[in-house]
């Protein structure tokens, strides 16, 4: 355990350029790493529940005193850096409001089908296809981990998940939710089917409404993006659910979508 810090003076310091112009290395890319703002976020990458590796920690000298619990517990062989203000905006190219930055290595991919493995009743999934935005990616894995999913299986057209962003608005789920990434949408659906999982594809043109659904086993929700939402063909192999809007309006926001749909399955008294 260690309870001390690095102290960094020059913003070009080698040590921390992992650190330096974040939103242009957001931009291009960390080949398998990634940044995690703010201390809710910081503190979930280094707890147990986190599948990501710490890799370093970056503080603004002012809140080392505070922060001195989560110094003490960061992991061995993991640099805790600390720098004034002024340099820390300066390594990170922009106003630090926040004053505390991690550097993270994503999680082995592992093998797709064990998120499909031995499949439980219970089982919720939650299903992204095409989801560009990372404000709703981080909000999916939010209420994901709200709700207790067993996973999120994102296709081969989704944003990455790991983007600074993306982490902040889930708070921290991104980092602890079980996922996989990188599949055709069709692969998906084909191994949750194989699996018995009865996948739900949510669109306005549904006739069953999810106020009338009761599931009996392990279901996932599929969520297309805003505008054209799901490709037919993968409607025609699921099951169509709508939620009913008013006043015109013919959808919900895809994050808000997933957090009605997940209340809706996961409620004891609504399944069954």
């Amino acid at each position: 355990m260690q309870n001390h810090s690095i102290s960094i003076t020059d913003p070009d310091d080698p040590r921390v350029a992992a650190f330096r112009d974040i939103r242009e290395r957001d931009l291009t890319g960390r080949q398998g790493l990634f940044i995690a703002e703010g201390e809710v976020v910081v503190r979930v990458l280094a707890s147990s529940a986190s599948r990501c590796r710490p890799r370093a920690l970056l503080v603004a000298d002012k809140r080392v005193g505070a922060l001195a619990d989560l110094i003490a517990g960061w992991p061995d062989g993991a640099p805790v850096y600390s720098a004034s203000q002024l340099v820390l905006d300066r390594i990170a190219g922009f106003p630090l409001h926040r004053g505390i930055l991690a550097l993270g290595e994503k999680p082995d991919g592992g093998r797709p089908e064990a998120a499909t493995s031995r499949v439980a009743d219970g089982d919720v999934f939650v299903v992204a296809a095409g989801i560009g935005n990372h404000d709703n990616m981080g909000g999916l894995f939010r209420n994901a981990a709200a709700f207790g999913a067993r996973a999120v299986l994102l296709d081969d057209r989704c944003c990455d998940p790991f983007y600074r962003k993306a982490i902040r608005v889930s708070v921290g789920a991104v980092l602890r939710t079980p996922m996989t990434t990188g599949e055709p949408l069709e692969t998906i659906i084909d191994r949750l089917q194989a699996a018995g999982v009865e996948v739900l594809a949510f669109t306005p043109s549904a006739g069953q409404t999810l106020a009338g659904f009761r599931r009996r086993g392990p279901v996932a929700v599929l969520l297309g993006t805003e505008g054209p939402g799901l490709p037919a063909s993968a409607i025609a192999r699921c099951r169509p659910v709508a939620i009913p809007m008013a006043g015109g309006f013919d959808s919900l926001n895809v994050a808000a979508t997933s957090a009605v749909a997940l209340h809706h399955l996961t409620s004891p008294a609504l399944s069954g």
